[in-house]
């Protein structure tokens, strides 16, 4: 038996080291008859989110709907197993025939891929007739919409301190023989993730007596700096040398990180030290400049000195509060999710894999020329000879031109697209359209005639202006692009 499912919290008291949430969420509940909006639980995995919506349904004596949006996402699901429930509030069952919808990893919709999941359920949040909790782990993967249209609670990193009383509790149930500084240990290890705190103590109790420190072989997780908590302690309380430490663990390359730290930086300091901190942005985007111009990434380090421990250093009079920071405007094209970002990257290895330059250099020097030349499809030939010559789909096609992944014409240029690469392979080419003539119906048809044909003498260009036009045709491929 799983220990988490076993000790989940069975009441909002029982919910550990997130207090202020807990409050929240409960005061949501029982005020929701007057406001009547759904409310948004977000934070890192582990912390107990999903407990404590259903820790909540028990105390309010509210029957659960269940939903999870990564694998029942469509607008038909959605409408059919929520949306009847979330609608009516005249259904049977618990305190004033409640009942509450929980809609796990509501964060994984991300537009047309959910085929028309995220906007049921930003319509259904605001026409719901009983009360929804939709639960996220990446509160910025969720749209503007969905967000505007609900309340919303952090649920923050446990503490160390509030994961040992609830696993001395467990060995006490358990019947596990333990050292006190064997749950410190896994306490620290696990420190903000309640869950994995648990799931390691099974783990070391199932395998030995009495669980001592040196038992403790377990390794701190995976558990990457995210870029919000970074931002929050930057900008507000570390140091120079902690900001600098933080750095270390956020899961993004120094040229990201510089465009969040630009964009977000206003939204606390003011005046002078603001201008301190975007001279030290500034001496940050030099040193950047020169690992560009020189391949040489050492260079990095300086940068990363100037745009974290400069911009703390920056700091002259303390910050306190919330602040909603938000993903760089720089990236308002590239999207805002990760999913997003890894389509660009995946644009960007087939492009440096064909052409021969780094990936640096085909993000940012050639998908802005591609992105223009092929904007919205209108240069079909083009778009058809890149999507080819790349081998892209239709998100990949999608993600460059503007144009709507489940369009007929993406459709019809990643099929065109298709084609050509196969008669290119059959005919033994060296390349989807190298060497190729153009024509209306075939932009990268073979100019070598069919066996027992004679080269016709109208293939050539007829007068000048024909052969102008002929040169111009052969530039609008992306053989030449190079």
């Amino acid at each position: 038996m799983d220990w988490t499912e076993t000790y989940r919290p069975s009441t909002l008291s029982e919910v550990r080291g997130n207090n202020k949430a807990r409050d929240a969420l409960r005061e949501w509940a029982e005020t929701w008859e007057d406001h009547r909006e759904a409310v948004i639980l977000h934070g890192a995995p582990g912390v107990g989110k999903t407990s404590a919506a259903h820790a909540l349904a028990n105390d309010m004596s509210w029957p659960t709907i269940e939903l999870n949006a990564s694998n029942q996402r469509t607008k038909a699901i959605i409408e059919r197993v929520a949306g009847e429930a979330a609608k009516s509030g005249t259904l049977s069952g618990g305190s004033a025939g409640r009942r509450l919808v929980v809609m796990d990893e509501a964060d994984n919709l991300h537009g047309n891929v959910d085929r028309g999941g995220s906007r049921a359920i930003t319509s259904l949040v605001k026409e719901a007739g009983q009360p929804m909790v939709l639960i996220a782990n990446e509160f910025y993967e969720m749209s503007n919409a969905l967000r505007n249209a609900c309340e919303t609670i952090e649920f923050r990193d446990v503490s160390a301190r509030s994961i040992r009383p609830v696993l001395r509790d467990i060995c006490r149930q358990e019947g596990v023989e333990y050292e006190d500084d064997a749950l410190e240990a896994i306490a620290e290890h696990n420190s903000g993730d309640l869950r994995g705190a648990v799931n390691d103590l099974q783990a070391l109790a199932e395998s030995t007596e009495k669980l001592t420190a040196d038992d403790v072989v377990t390794s701190d997780r995976d558990r990457t700096t995210g870029i919000f908590d970074f931002l929050d302690a930057l900008i507000k309380e570390e140091d120079a040398e902690g900001a600098l430490r933080m750095s270390y663990d956020v899961d993004e390359t120094p040229d990201d990180l510089i465009n969040w730290i630009e964009d977000n930086v206003p939204k606390d300091f003011h005046g002078a030290e603001l201008a301190d901190a975007y001279d030290n942005l500034a001496n940050a985007d030099r040193w950047l400049g020169r690992v560009r111009a020189t391949q040489n990434y050492s260079y990095w380090r300086y940068a990363g000195d100037a745009m974290t421990a400069g911009v703390a250093a920056s700091r002259r009079e303390p910050k306190g509060g919330w602040t909603r920071y938000g993903p760089p405007s720089y990236w308002s094209k590239l999207g805002r999710s990760r999913g997003t970002r890894d389509t660009r990257d995946y644009i960007a290895q087939r492009i440096a894999e064909t052409a021969g330059v780094s990936m640096a250099s085909a993000r940012r020097e050639v998908m802005p020329y591609l992105a223009t030349m092929t904007h919205h499809c209108t240069n079909r030939e083009l778009t058809v000879a890149m999507t080819a010559r790349y081998d892209l789909e239709a998100k990949h096609v999608s993600f460059i031109t503007g144009s709507g992944e489940s369009t007929n014409k993406v459709q019809s240029v990643v099929e065109d697209a298709a084609r050509l690469r196969e008669e290119a392979a059959v005919e033994g080419s060296q390349g989807a359209f190298e060497g190729a003539t153009r024509t209306d119906d075939d932009p990268l048809a073979d100019d070598e005639p069919d066996d027992g044909d004679e080269p016709a003498e109208a293939d050539e260009p007829e007068d000048e202006a024909a052969e102008e036009a002929a040169a111009d045709d052969s530039q609008s491929g992306l053989a030449d692009f190079y």
